[in-house]
């Protein structure tokens, strides 16, 4: 018992902040491909 306490105790830090730093950029990918798209449509206007 006190071999997975300790285990979970120097896991769970770690994948704490992968899920949330995974949070955060999940969203910033979101912004980062609706950019993408705008800049491609408005180089699509361009050529027409």
């Amino acid at each position: 018992m006190e071999y997975i306490a300790g285990f979970v105790s120097q896991v769970g830090f770690p994948i704490a902040v992968s899920i949330y730093l995974l949070v955060r950029i999940e969203g910033k990918l979101e912004w980062l491909t609706e950019a993408i798209l705008d800049l491609s449509r408005s180089i699509s206007n361009m050529k027409h």
